[in-house]
């Protein structure tokens, strides 16, 4: 077993993970990415890297094989926002409930692949982890399901920070956000909004 300083779910293509990359880079790092375009870059990036890991599954509640969906990277340029390569989903709507005026998603806009989704204590048995000092979840809704999924006995967590913005739906917080929050609190974590978005759980 090992301990890793830094687990990233939903790494994107590791381009706003640079000051957390640098402040891990003596200890273990996983980054889960199931994007394809977004990993074969983590990869290019990466592969002399003997502390960085990288998984391709997606992570869920369950062990199943399933449809993902994603933006098409080459209507990126097109939809005019640098993040929507970020948007990745087991729920096609996700991504549409995005479009906007100035962000004009469409059907045609969507890739879908099967892929494998493991559970958060598959990825832990599958690269052998014993401890995270700090775990970074940005997976688009799926966030409830995998904190909620979480052994916190089991595997030791020093600090877990998640986006909170889409836990009861698109852009919607709500009874499963509050949920989450209550189950962090009695597991031992003290709760920190860090900006508008994103949450961090810490010890």
């Amino acid at each position: 077993m090992k301990k890793f300083g830094l687990v990233v779910i939903g790494a994107h293509f590791g381009v706003w993970l640079n000051e957390e990359l640098s402040r891990f880079d003596k200890q273990n790092i996983l980054l889960v990415e199931p994007v394809p375009y977004n990993y074969n870059k983590l990869k290019e990036r990466f592969i002399s890297s003997n502390n960085i890991q990288i998984c391709t599954n997606a992570i869920f509640s369950e062990n199943k094989i399933s449809k993902f969906y994603y933006v098409n990277e080459k209507s990126i340029s097109k939809l005019g926002k640098h993040w929507a390569s970020g948007i990745g989903s087991f729920n096609k709507n996700h991504i549409l409930d995005h479009r906007t005026k100035r962000f004009k998603i469409e059907d045609e806009d969507i890739d879908e692949i099967e892929i494998e989704f493991i559970t958060f204590d598959g990825l832990i048995e599958k690269f052998e982890i014993e401890s995270i000092d700090k775990l970074q979840i940005d997976v688009e809704g799926a966030e409830y399901e995998i904190l909620k999924s979480i052994n916190y006995k089991k595997t030791d967590i020093n600090s877990i920070q998640f986006e909170s913005k889409h836990f009861d739906g698109t852009f919607k917080e709500g009874k499963k956000l509050q949920e989450i929050k209550d189950k962090l609190i009695l597991e031992g974590f003290k709760l920190n909004q860090i900006d508008k978005e994103n949450i961090l759980a810490y010890k």
